[in-house]
């Protein structure tokens, strides 16, 4: 694997936020997930739960409810009292639209996609019809007092079912009238007597209606009598979501104790027609409250605010029990949070709302493999920059020689000049940029540090001239031959300068001559979505990893598939590689040894040796600790391309500071458990 020097950085106090609320495509197989700070994501499921969207948060639109409506359209509503439809290719709010209801707590479509339900604060429920360019106010629905805090449509689109304080309402969608009223604490005795919220609801085509309950409860309701079929009480705290699966058969709800159930529908004797609901499987996989669930054909999803989301197969459902049937969590984002200044050595960290700017601690000591030294000069904070206004920060870069700072929001590119005397730092912005960079969604600087180059919709990339003492030049927009909609989101440069890949969302990645500023070749189309691109610096080899965990090897001056990727492809990675659940998001190389390619994901950090011959599935991959309490002679049977080290993890940023130097930046889990709100008290046998 080589011997580095490491610099274990724990200092980047990063804190995801929690999920508020998820929306589920069957046709595509999507998951769209909202947080609480606004931002919007979408996971592919069919390209190995890959994030493949990202829209920024923003500090005035809280999102509540977000739904699938009109085919992939993606809709949401919040606490700002818009209906927002988002911009999937080049990642922002299309278009807004004001309920002129208040506050908006949920919505819903119906099964057609055709027409959307808000539930609001001032008690009413409003119809939308969505249109090619947007949705469009219908009428309102009966009123109520009280907000409305869940919606559902009954899959024949004639009724909505609301829940609100205390209160279940069913609503005639043609007359706009409440034809029933269902008093939900109505069974509760009268000593323990208080607010009952119906947190969430969901209306079967059977007619029942189920709600979620403050009180803990599940409970199934005939709407036509206003009876209640069947009560299940759930949890000792309240039940906030729940999610019902395309055959109606299985239930699942999220609780603020962070456990989740599965309810199905069951006979209740062999061979009997006669059914009830019976609670099956609970699950604790989180640690505060699950504000959001959601079902698939195959698995149960929750999402929580200790922000993860995770994704649990449903075992009966698998045809084979591999790696289909695997749960995963996801808490850190699949894109970078963290850029490097190689030879100034310095770190910089994306919030959302600033950046902070660090200088590396150093050591004067040499030691043993494994041994911690003694630091003769600590880590330093040297600068921070705040983001004015209420739009999250999109991307960020600094310059290998640390003297260029650059980030985007959705309306404003800011460019900053550091100069470094001493142990001092000052900062200097970059007036007249050029108005033409908006939006950026992904920026990368030459290693020279004389270009910018800034990622823009409709697949184009702005090339940027950085210029002494402090000043910018636009030299030229590179375009995509056949032109996409999509947003460029990975960019790769050569150390020559000669070259740049750019990857946009249709997963395309075209590849440009920055000495004529001419598009070269495009990279044949993969099957799944691309998570990480680096540019070799001895061969001018695109190296790419994708996200079913496939990798290969790209000739640009050739525009073909080098040997080594073909063999790749040919004899195929090893098993234990192809089911990793953390797509590759940073690949670089080491200068010193042409033949390695470093990768990492989240969990493990991968020295790939060319040179060496691939492992096949009878071989171990075992990682490089297991490894050295081997006896030689094992060792030796052993070696193969692969030396993955797990001994950093979460593992958000990996990369060589110079042939001997390595940098990890750690995010541990714990530390981001401290920041949270302390989850409900529960009490525990024994204490």
């Amino acid at each position: 694997m080589g011997e580095f020097e490491v610099h274990r950085v724990r200092f980047f106090s990063y804190v995801p936020a929690g999920v508020r609320c998820l929306a589920y495509h069957r046709r595509t197989d999507r998951l769209a997930l909202a947080r609480t700070d606004g931002a919007v994501e979408v996971y592919n499921f069919a390209a190995n739960y890959f994030q493949e969207k990202a829209i920024p948060g923003h500090e005035a639109r809280t999102v509540e409810a977000l739904c699938w409506a009109a085919g992939d359209r993606l809709f949401g509503a919040g606490l700002g009292g818009d209906v927002s439809e988002y911009d999937l290719e080049r990642l922002r709010v299309k278009r807004s639209v004001d309920g002129f209801g208040g506050p908006i707590w949920s919505m819903a479509a119906n099964a057609g996609g055709t027409r959307l339900a808000i539930g609001c604060e001032d008690g009413s429920v409003k119809l939308f019809h969505v249109v090619p360019d947007g949705v469009q106010f219908e009428r309102n629905l009966d009123r109520q007092q009280g907000r409305v805090l869940c919606l559902s449509w009954h899959p024949s689109e004639t009724h909505i079912a609301a829940g609100s304080v205390d209160l279940l309402r069913v609503l005639d969608v043609g007359s706009g009238r409440t034809v029933q009223r269902i008093m939900v604490n109505y069974h509760v005795q009268k000593s323990k007597k208080r607010e009952c919220v119906v947190w969430s609801v969901a209306f079967l085509s059977s007619g029942t209606v189920v709600s979620s309950d403050s009180f803990g409860r599940l409970q199934f309701w005939d709407w036509e009598r206003g009876t209640l079929l069947e009560s299940h009480t759930v949890s000792t705290s309240a039940v906030l979501s729940l999610a019902v699966s395309e055959k109606e058969d299985s239930i699942v709800v999220g609780t603020s104790a962070g456990a989740t159930y599965q309810f199905q529908l069951l006979p209740v004797k062999m061979g009997s027609q006669d059914k009830h609901w019976v609670r099956t499987k609970p699950f604790q996989h989180h640690t505060h409250d699950v504000r959001a669930v959601a079902h698939s054909p195959t698995a149960l999803i929750s999402g929580g605010l200790d922000a993860q989301l995770v994704i649990r197969p449903l075992m009966e459902k698998m045809q084979k029990k591999g790696y289909e049937a695997a749960l995963r969590k996801f808490t850190f984002p699949h894109r970078r949070l963290v850029s490097c200044a190689r030879k100034a050595r310095l770190l910089l960290f994306q919030f959302s709302q600033h950046l902070e700017l660090w200088k590396l601690g150093s050591t004067d000591e040499s030691g043993k493999d494994g041994e911690v030294l003694p630091v003769c000069r600590a880590p330093e904070h040297l600068v921070q920059l705040k983001s004015k206004g209420p739009e999250h920060i999109y991307c960020s870069c600094v310059s290998p020689c640390g003297s260029w700072i650059a980030y985007s929001t959705a309306s404003r590119f800011h460019l900053y000049r550091a100069q470094y005397e001493g142990d001092s730092v000052s900062i200097k912005k970059v007036a007249n940029v050029p108005k033409l960079l908006l939006p950026a969604y992904q920026l990368q600087c030459s290693a020279d540090s004389g270009s910018l180059f800034v990622a823009s919709d409709q697949g184009s990339v702005h090339v940027l001239q950085l210029l002494e003492p402090g000043g910018c030049k636009h030299l030229h927009t590179l375009r995509p031959p056949s032109g996409t909609p999509e947003a460029v989101y990975l960019l790769a440069s050569s150390a020559d300068g000669n070259w740049l890949a750019a990857a946009s969302g249709d997963w395309e990645i075209h590849l440009y001559s920055l000495k004529r500023f001419k598009h070269h070749c495009t990279v044949p189309t993969y099957s799944c979505a691309v998570t990480a691109l680096a540019i070799h610096p001895v061969t001018n080899n695109l190296v790419i990893a994708y996200s079913d965990q496939q990798l290969f090897e790209f000739s640009i001056p050739e525009k073909q598939y080098t040997a080594w990727s073909r063999t790749v492809q040919n004899s195929g990675l090893h098993k234990a590689w192809l089911e990793r659940d953390s797509p590759i998001t940073h690949i670089a190389f080491n200068p010193k040894n042409p033949s390695h390619i470093l990768l990492h994901d989240v969990y493990m950090f991968c020295v790939l040796d060319k040179s060496l011959p691939l492992p096949d599935d009878s071989a171990s991959l075992m990682n490089q600790s297991a490894l050295k309490q081997l006896p030689e002679t094992a060792r030796k049977r052993q070696l193969h391309a692969f030396k993955i080290c797990k001994k950093f993890q979460p593992l958000l940023f990996a990369d060589l500071l110079d042939e001997n130097c390595l940098v990890m930046v750690e995010r541990p889990i714990m530390d981001i458990k401290t920041q949270l709100p302390p989850p409900i008290q529960q009490k525990k046998f024994g204490t």
